[in-house]
C-alpha cells in the first residue's frame, strides 16, 4: 500500500506541474500573498519553504540553487536581501495557508497562501501610479497640435 508517499500530481505532466510551482513560486515572492486551490496551495507551502531556507544561507552557490528553481533575478534578489533577513531568526513555517471557500465556477476548494510577517504593500507592486496633479495642469497648459493647424490655416 502507498500511504503518505510522494506529491500530488495535480492531474499534469511533470513539466507543467514544473513550470506552474515555478510561477507560483515567483509570484508568491513578489507578492507575498496569492489566492489558488487548496490542493496547490498545500504543495506551494513545502516548496515554499525550502526556497526561503535555501535564501537564508546567503551564499554564492544558494544563489545559482535558487536561480536554477526560480529562473527570475528578481525573486532570487527578493529572497536573499529582504526575506532572509525578516526570517533570519525563524527556524521554519515561513507560510501560511487559508482555506477561504469555494469557486463560483467549479466548486473546487480554494485557500489564501502567504507569507508570515508579509509586507502589506507587497501586494500593489505593479500597480500603477496615476498622473500628478503638476503633470496634469503642465499637460492641460500644452496647446494641442489640432489647435495649432486650425490657426495656420486661418
Amino acid at each position: 500500500m502507498r500511504h503518505i508517499l510522494g506529491y500530488r500530481k495535480l492531474n499534469r505532466t511533470s513539466e507543467h506541474r514544473k513550470a506552474l510551482f515555478k510561477n507560483m513560486l515567483n509570484s508568491l515572492i513578489k507578492y507575498e500573498q496569492i489566492t489558488t486551490t487548496l490542493p496547490k496551495a498545500k504543495e506551494l507551502k513545502a516548496k515554499i519553504d525550502k526556497v526561503i531556507t535555501l535564501g537564508k544561507k546567503n551564499s554564492l552557490q544558494s544563489k545559482k540553487s535558487l536561480f536554477d528553481e526560480l529562473q527570475s533575478k528578481l525573486s532570487v534578489d527578493k529572497l536573499s536581501k529582504i526575506l532572509s533577513q525578516r526570517y533570519g531568526k525563524r527556524k521554519g513555517g515561513y507560510s501560511r495557508v487559508i482555506r477561504s471557500g469555494f469557486r463560483y465556477g467549479d466548486d473546487a476548494p480554494m485557500a489564501v497562501i502567504e507569507l508570515v510577517d508579509r509586507d502589506p504593500n507587497a501586494k500593489k507592486v505593479d500597480i500603477k501610479k496615476k498622473p500628478q496633479e503638476s503633470e496634469k495642469s503642465s499637460l492641460a497648459s500644452k496647446p494641442k497640435d489640432s489647435d495649432k493647424k486650425t490657426k495656420s490655416k486661418k
